[in-house]
């Protein structure tokens, strides 16, 4: 063993980085016989999670040992590099903080295959040093990243710069690529706070707000029942501000002659009153024409799927507006609004999320996040966002990673992939891409754990489903041990328990679980999607070999102990035909197996780029068939669904794999957590 491999270090061991902010760390081990993983063993402190309230999985409990990670601390930017946040305003990532709201994407459900821009939530923020490249866009945005982030293109997610991962090359930035996002910030913006062009709010700004805050509003100057608190503050506050006092200054008694002091106004300043704020300036600088805009918005601006318009009654007040939003350098559109109103109009911005994300940089309104660009969809074709190059610096500088509720964020006006960090910080999601099995975080402590908490007296003894998010016979289990204390606590407690696996370390166990079953129910599931060695090579590189499932299938069942089988995932195209299905069911009920559910392929976000990279690599043709039946997200189109049904269930029926088998006990086996033929539900491809 190469001892200089396994030394701790403050930031990791050896050459590896320790994951960032992870809980109760006891050491990093990279051991010989596991080469390329990294385990982290941590002390957990509890080890049953409650399954979210809304699942409509038929158990409420899960142990997971394990916990892995896929892509720690690699997608990275320089820290000056701005993040867009929920409200239109920017910040350099490395000033953002956990429960920060930024801007990131999801699927659209109006345009199918197409995505739109939704607030999100930060979850996680650490840093790291990495080797820095630049990317050059058209429009003169540069961006500082680490080689491995990546950006979304015309052509799906790219690398910053060319590498390899077990998938194979993965694809990377090129000049002439086109970028996908919401256009470049202003060169000056900042966080909100401060406008236009990211000066303070000068004089001219807070008369021209309330001028635009006061006109908007009509007679009744700032009535407390419409305008949000925010809105209220600020006008309160620049009216304070605006306070009149005498022009000339006031001499001082006893002071000497020739000189003179300042003293306090013989009689006390006045607030203005609302025609003296609104009154028209002769010649209003753009100071002035972006806090009267702001004043608009705050008032009267409505933004509905990126698009803001201001509406009005007064043809002055409309006039007014659109001379304003020119004078800034923005397009308009003046028209009707259809209301029961007579005569109203409204400005309304051109240009979509862009030009509204650089009018609010610009304006800064109080309440710009009423007016943010949640539901506005991402467009392609901006000619500013086409990658001009990437060169690779040759410094290793300080970078900065978040994760956000969505995976994704904007960053400099470009939509940024982010790492797949979950919030609780202590690991990194496994269903990330092809590197999950690389990090392992391992609960050395967990079974100790699991026999304080099921002697809970609040402890009703409900069964405990494992191998349903993690699988708790991987290989680390080879090495750490951990599931027979697991199996003896459950046992002893009196709970149920249910194991889906396609490690065959199972095997180590059976007498223990052959054990458990004598004093409660025990269900056994292994997962085997396809027969085909080399498919199955590719696609889940590491884990067992076909022909090594079945046959553990066959020692569970010839230990006395019933095991189902989760055909999973079907991936339409490649493994769906009715002979493939056909010779998979043939050998695992040959092997014994006590039943089988089939449930296709579910791309979520994270492995769907993974997925989608490898099928452009190996099968090209697909990639279109593909984008149609997950045009609405991670699930399959419901047709092909019901089609997978209907040629699975004459199989099922042949094989004598589609009845229950009468049980003595009450437990949900892992191999049915869901319909035999199941169309609603799907497996992630791990």
């Amino acid at each position: 063993m190469r001892w200089s491999g396994q030394q701790v270090l403050d930031d990791g061991v050896g050459a590896e980085p320790a994951l960032p902010g992870l809980r109760g760390l006891l050491r990093t081990v990279r051991p010989p016989e596991f080469a390329g993983i990294t385990f982290h063993e941590v002390e957990a402190r509890s080890a049953l999670n409650r399954v979210p309230g809304a699942s409509r999985m038929p158990f409420t409990w899960t142990v997971n040992p394990y916990r892995g990670c896929s892509h720690a601390c690699v997608y990275c930017l320089a820290g000056p590099t701005r993040i867009l946040l929920a409200d239109g305003s920017v910040r350099p990532i490395a000033e953002l903080r956990v429960g920060d709201a930024v801007l990131g994407t999801e699927p659209d459900p109006e345009r199918p295959g197409a995505r739109r821009y939704v607030p999100t939530r930060v979850l996680a923020h650490w840093s790291t040093r990495k080797p820095a490249h630049t990317v050059r866009l058209a429009g003169g945005t540069t961006l500082v990243t680490s080689a491995e982030h990546r950006f979304l293109s015309d052509h799906g997610w790219r690398h910053v710069a060319p590498g390899w991962c077990r998938a194979g090359r993965r694809p990377h930035l090129r000049a002439g690529t086109r970028l996908l996002g919401i256009g470049r910030f202003r060169r000056d913006a900042a966080d909100a706070g401060s406008a236009p062009g990211g000066t303070a709010h000068t004089g001219a700004y807070r008369r021209g707000y309330l001028c635009g805050l006061v006109r908007s509003d009509g007679p009744a100057a700032f009535p407390s029942d419409r305008l949000p608190l925010e809105v209220l503050g600020r006008a309160h506050h620049y009216l304070a501000a605006l306070a009149t006092a005498p022009a000339r200054p006031v001499v001082a008694a006893g002071v000497e002659p020739g000189r003179m002091a300042l003293v306090a106004p013989a009689r006390p300043a006045r607030r203005a009153t609302p025609a003296e704020v609104a009154a028209w300036p002769a010649d209003p600088d753009e100071a002035w024409c972006a806090g009267f805009l702001a004043g608009c918005v705050d008032a009267r601006g409505v933004v509905s799927a990126g698009e803001l318009r201001i509406e009005h009654h007064d043809e002055e007040m409309i006039g007014r507006i659109a001379g304003a939003v020119h004078r800034l350098g923005f397009g308009f559109v003046v028209e009707l609004v259809p209301d029961v109103r007579a005569g109203v109009r409204a400005v309304r911005l051109a240009g979509g999320a862009p030009a509204l994300m650089r009018l609010l940089q610009t304006v800064d309104p109080a309440v710009g996040a009423r007016h943010g660009l949640g539901g506005a969809p991402v467009t392609a074709g901006d000619p500013e966002l086409e990658v001009v190059d990437v060169r690779a610096t040759g410094r290793t500088i300080a970078m900065y990673d978040i994760t956000t509720g969505t995976g994704d964020f904007v960053a400099e006006g470009v939509i940024s992939h982010n790492c797949f960090a979950r919030n609780t910080h202590t690991y990194l999601d496994l269903d990330a891409g092809t590197d999950f099995d690389t990090q392992i975080v391992v609960k050395t402590n967990v079974a100790r754990v699991l026999e304080r908490e099921l002697r809970a007296p609040r402890w009703q003894r409900e069964q405990v489903a494992m191998g349903t998010n993690t699988d708790p016979y991987q290989r680390a289990e080879g090495r750490y041990r951990l599931m027979p204390g697991i199996v003896r606590a459950l046992a002893r407690s009196g709970t149920p328990l249910s194991i889906l696996t396609k490690g065959t370390v199972l095997q180590r166990d059976l007498p223990e679980l052959v054990a458990a079953a004598a004093d409660v129910p025990v269900g056994l599931g292994v997962s085997i999607a396809l027969l085909d060695r080399e498919l199955q090579a590719r696609l889940e590189p590491g884990t067992p070999s076909p022909t090594a499932r079945l046959d553990m299938v066959r020692r569970i069942t010839d230990a006395g102990l019933e095991c189902g089988v989760m055909v999973a995932p079907v991936l339409p195209l490649l493994t769906d035909s009715a002979e493939q299905l056909d010779a998979v069911f043939e050998r695992i009920a040959a092997a014994g197996a006590t039943g089988a559910t089939v449930l296709a392929l579910h791309l979520r976000r994270g492995t769907r780029e993974w997925f989608l990279q490898w099928l452009e690599r190996e099968r090209p043709d697909l990639v279109e068939p593909y984008a149609q039946l997950y045009r609405r997200g991670a699930y399959v189109d419901k047709a092909y669904r019901d089609q997978l049904a209907a040629r699975v269930a004459p199989l099922l029926r042949r094989h004598g794999l589609d009845r229950r088998r009468n049980r003595t006990r009450d437990i949900t086996p892992p191999e049915r957590i869901a319909p035999t033929v199941v169309t609603g539900e799907q497996l992630t491809l791990l």
